[in-house]
């Protein structure tokens, strides 16, 4: 008969697959093991799940599988069903499903009864994800080999390869997808519940880390740009109603954008991830923002049906904050104030005081005053007490008065809408600064992460 078959009879005529394999019950089964990461599946945050496809390697020594090669055509390996002798009981803790896993029907059994048990498992853990710097995480999630049944005196663990060629192994690694794994920690302990019989366990923890570019990319670069444009729109001029149109835009663009990223944020019950808070506070300094707009536009829309402006808001906002925030000295301000009333009341009042005034003076109240003078004693000269004369000067004090109510009008006008741009400018620098203390402030939050 040929060596294999007459060595398989051999060796499983009389063998106790039910029983652990030591000739003295005293003597503790050492069994060595190895694992080796092929790829990275899946990882669910919300379920706290990692889908893993691992090379898991065993090795032990069966006495009852022993034989000298001499008699058997010098044969030293031989492989052998694998439900045909014992296997340690050897489960990982973590598990929460049953992968899709090839069977491996054999195992390979030295002439010294050395076994060698290799097989690929798809493997579902449970880990504790912790999501809080999504996307730029970092993932510790472990693999605890134990024996179910057997306590240490009966079966004791220990690492197949040496612990630095475990961690940095990543030759039979494939995966290039969403996931990198960086290293595999192991480590070996004893396990005891309530003072009972100790338990040997194998620890692997899996270090993996996310690749953020694809994050990066669809959610953090828009968000940016949304509110570069935000700011950049508090250089449209205030009165003109289009920035209030702006804004809203904006808000619901950004409204849309949250609609649209939200299946792809990680949604867990233990936490928010620091993106999330990110997107709030965003959202939150947009309606900040337009609120800021809002109060401006009411500010400075219709000022001529408002009174005067406080002297204590000009001390302040036209002299203090003018000065403070560099928008303009304030004899310059001012001069520019009395240059920009005079133009006006020229290109406004030119044609009414050209028909009124026939003096060639350029102030109207002096005009109206003057020729209302000259008119009344030429006419007085002639007749005295004419009813026409009345009605002329009746005439003349009315238009008087309503272009110095124009002019005050437009004075009180033009003080509020220099109050809404110095208070324009004040609200913007306060709002910037808030911006930029954020953004600060989140940097150093994931830089500190990265270091750590």
């Amino acid at each position: 008969k040929p060596a294999l078959y007459r060595l398989s009879q051999f060796l499983l005529a009389h063998y106790q697959k039910g029983t652990r394999p030591v000739r003295d019950w005293r003597t503790t089964t050492n069994v060595a093991i190895d694992l080796m990461v092929y790829a990275i599946l899946s990882v669910d945050e919300k379920n706290q799940v990692l889908t893993t496809y691992i090379w898991y390697r065993q090795h032990w020594t069966d006495e009852f599988l022993q034989w000298d090669p001499a008699r058997f055509d010098n044969l030293t390996q031989i492989s052998l069903p694998v439900e045909s002798i014992w296997v340690p009981d050897i489960l990982i803790n973590e598990f929460v499903d049953v992968g899709k896993s090839p069977h491996v029907p054999y195992v390979y059994v030295s002439h010294r009864g050395e076994v060698q048990n290799l097989k690929p498992i798809q493997v579902m853990t449970a880990c504790s994800l912790d999501i809080y710097n999504f996307p730029f995480d970092v993932q510790n999630c472990s693999l605890t080999f134990t024996s179910w049944l057997h306590h240490i005196r009966d079966i004791n663990l220990s690492l197949w390869r040496q612990p630095e060629l475990v961690k940095f192994d990543r030759s039979v690694f494939m995966n290039q997808g969403e996931w990198e794994l960086l290293y595999v920690l192991s480590h070996f302990q004893e396990f005891s519940v309530k003072s009972s019989d100790s338990y040997a366990e194998m620890k692997f923890y899996l270090v993996i880390r996310r690749r953020p570019l694809f994050y990066t990319v669809s959610l953090l670069l828009p968000s940016i740009f949304l509110m570069i444009m935000d700011i950049v729109g508090f250089y449209l001029p205030p009165h003109s109603g289009e920035r209030v149109s702006f804004k809203i835009t904006l808000l619901l663009g950004y409204s849309v954008f949250l609609i649209i990223v939200s299946d792809t944020l990680p949604a867990t019950a233990v936490g928010t991830p620091l993106i999330g808070i990110y997107f709030v506070v965003c959202m939150a300094l947009l309606v900040i923002s337009l609120t800021e707009t809002i109060l401006i536009v009411r500010l400075v829309h219709k000022q001529d049906l408002q009174p005067h402006v406080p002297e204590w808001v000009k001390h302040l906002l036209l002299e203090r904050a003018a000065t403070l925030l560099c928008v303009r000295d304030r004899e310059k301000f001012s001069q520019s104030r009395r240059q920009s009333l005079d133009i006006s009341r020229q290109l406004e009042n030119n044609d009414s005081t050209a028909k009124l005034t026939p003096y060639g003076c350029e102030d109207p109240r002096e005009c109206g005053a003057m020729g209302g003078t000259r008119s009344a004693m030429a006419f007085a000269g002639r007749t005295e007490g004419s009813a026409a004369l009345q009605d002329v000067l009746r005439e003349t004090t009315a238009i008087r008065q309503l272009l110095e109510k124009r002019e005050e009008f437009r004075d009180v006008a033009r003080e509020w809408l220099q109050v809404g741009y110095v208070l324009d400018v004040l609200l913007f620098r306060l709002y910037l600064a808030a911006v930029l203390a954020y953004s600060v402030t989140l940097g150093t939050l994931w830089s500190v992460w990265r270091d750590a």
